[in-house]
């Protein structure tokens, strides 16, 4: 990631791997009567992919939608690169954090390339709009749609729409990455390639938030498993540590066992059967 927007003199230096990228403290989220989330904290430091995980109605696009600026929590504060969140003007957020909703739709006949250009728009009129065409080519052959180029994407498949969406978010160019079941309409490879590129944005200074259902994908790719239960964080940490069979059987209402993998070691989560 070359994030080469940081020329740009109203946004901060690019955060140092390790620095704080995003926090969340004490985030409450209700909904009527209903308690979403519930004294939520999280912090998302520069070179990490943190994974949420959990349960359908565990509050994981709620938080998303907080950490993100399109909802506003009843409680609890959001900070991005070091200051609240709202206090940025948009322009700016656009160029700090891109994000991936769990149903992007578009409704007019755009082509692909067309969908991508939209993640430059943050760049418009800056010194590094002259790398648009560059970037995005590069995001589309990234995430394997480049062949799509001209195709409209009213007759993509739902695998293929997500693609393009991701490369969209991929061209925007940002140090923060949110993104909402990436991998959901995804084959395996796709999954894994998602997952992978993803990762290589974070091997470059990238911070990324990815909601998984997959928690086999969260323990091969993440490097902080955070899950969600009853609208609080149930567990935080190292996927070794957070994927235990107690834990996740409790929270899933499940028996699962949890096995090493067996070239990688890493968890697989397997419901018992």
């Amino acid at each position: 990631m070359t994030l080469l927007g940081r020329a740009a003199a109203d946004l901060p230096a690019p955060y140092p791997v390790g620095e704080v990228l995003l926090r969340a403290h004490a985030v409450g989220v209700r909904r009527g009567d209903r308690v979403v989330l519930d004294g939520v904290d999280l912090d998302v430091r520069a070179g990490e992919l943190v994974a949420l995980v959990g349960p359908n109605g565990a509050g994981k696009s709620t938080l998303l939608d907080v950490l993100t600026g399109d909802l506003a929590p009843a409680t609890g504060r959001v900070e991005l690169c070091g200051r609240p969140a709202d206090l940025w003007p948009h322009e700016v957020v656009a160029r700090l954090r891109a994000v991936l909703p769990q149903r992007p739709a578009v409704g007019f006949p755009f082509t692909a390339t067309e969908v991508v250009r939209m993640g430059r728009a943050p760049w418009h009129r800056t010194a590094v709009a002259a790398f648009d065409a560059d970037r995005v080519d590069a995001c589309m052959a990234a995430v394997e749609v480049d062949h799509l180029a001209n195709r409209s994407v009213l007759s993509l498949s739902g695998g293929e729409s997500a693609r393009v969406a991701l490369a969209r978010v991929l061209a925007q160019d940002t140090q923060l990455l949110l993104l909402d079941e990436p991998t959901a309409a995804l084959d395996i490879h796709h999954e894994e390639l998602t997952l992978r590129v993803v990762r290589d944005r974070v091997g470059d200074g990238a911070g990324a938030v990815v909601v998984l259902h997959d928690l086999g994908l969260a323990a091969a790719h993440a490097d902080r498993v955070v899950v969600l239960a009853g609208g609080g964080v149930a567990a935080a940490g190292p996927p070794a540590e957070v994927l235990q069979p107690g834990l996740l059987s409790d929270v899933y209402r499940h028996p699962v066992d949890v096995v090493p993998h067996p070239r990688t070691g890493s968890p697989l989560v397997l419901p018992r059967r």
